[in-house]
């Protein structure tokens, strides 16, 4: 087998845009060149990558597999052609960070601007994505700085861990909301909008609910905490969310309350134990986790 890195750059780019004509404008190369790369690609691997369903690209689940491999690489590259890019232009450093989605609509880009204000020859680069990617993203060395989800899956990381309280966020015309503090036994039969079923916030509040007696109902599973609120909005049932998603927010049309016991969310801050930290992101990191601290949850108060 003979794969060539443009060929997995083009199944890159038509797999993030879902059309030839995008992965084009994005590679700057013609439309035919990308068409015959994806046919050299399939050709060497021998199954299809993508069927074509009105007008877009729709992924086989064998391109799910090999974007998921080659996503690291081709950003990597990015990565390389920025950094001579900024060496060409004598930028003055390079911001390098990735969080994960629920920080990533609006705490971290108010963060990050505040931060170039001072700094106007400084490029940045910064991605969401889930806490695992970013995990090897900081290991590979393609990012400085990551925030992500517990748990850590690589020894290989200097930590700054952060624990955060979830609030139930709900339409603002539900009835649950004349409550101050709510509780599985509040809550029995009304709808949840909830995280897949490993994420650590579903396993909580099914544990809290196991634990009181109460059956818990869930009715939408999504895979942000931005699409959990975006339902509750709708109506369409409650949803326990981080401080993040609810203060960001401009939308408005929900209200929160605590629930207890509590289901906190635990974060990280990590950056490379293999490699120091430039000046730049020593200083954004310093000023990252003072403005994460407050949302850092206290603890409980002791009985007696």
């Amino acid at each position: 087998m003979s794969i060539r890195f443009r060929q997995l750059q083009a199944f890159h780019a038509i797999y993030e845009t879902g059309t030839v004509t995008g992965a084009a404008a994005l590679l700057g190369i013609s439309q035919p060149g990308i068409s015959n790369l994806l046919a050299q690609l399939e050709r060497e691997t021998r199954f299809r990558l993508f069927e074509r369903v009105k007008g877009r690209l729709i992924p086989t689940p064998e391109a799910g597999v090999l974007y998921q491999e080659v996503d690291t690489v081709v950003r990597g590259l990015d990565h390389v052609s920025q950094a001579v890019v900024d060496l060409q232009n004598k930028q003055g450093g390079q911001l390098q960070v990735a969080s994960q989605h629920a920080l990533s609509f609006g705490f971290m880009p108010k963060l990050i601007a505040r931060f170039a204000q001072t700094r106007p020859d400084m490029s940045i680069s910064f991605q969401s994505q889930y806490s695992s990617k970013i995990q090897e993203w900081v290991m590979a060395g393609l990012f400085e700085i990551g925030i992500c989800e517990m748990p850590l899956l690589y020894d290989a990381f200097e930590h700054h861990p952060l624990a955060v309280e979830t609030l139930v966020a709900m339409h603002e015309d539900n009835p649950l909301a004349r409550h101050e503090v709510l509780s599985p036994a509040l809550m029995e039969g009304e709808p949840f909008i909830v995280m897949g079923p490993d994420h650590m916030t579903h396993r909580r509040t099914r544990e809290a609910f196991h634990t009181a007696g109460v059956p818990w109902r869930t009715r939408i599973h999504t895979h942000l905490f931005k699409n959990k609120l975006s339902f509750v909005k709708e109506g369409m049932g409650v949803a326990m969310l981080d401080p993040f998603a609810l203060d960001f927010d401009e939308g408005g049309g929900f209200v929160t309350r605590p629930f207890r016991p509590r289901i906190m969310m635990d974060l990280v801050v990590i950056t490379s134990r293999a490699r120091p930290l430039s000046a730049l992101g020593q200083e954004f990191l310093a000023l990252l986790l003072a403005e994460l601290a407050p949302y850092a949850a206290a603890p409980e108060p002791t009985a007696g």
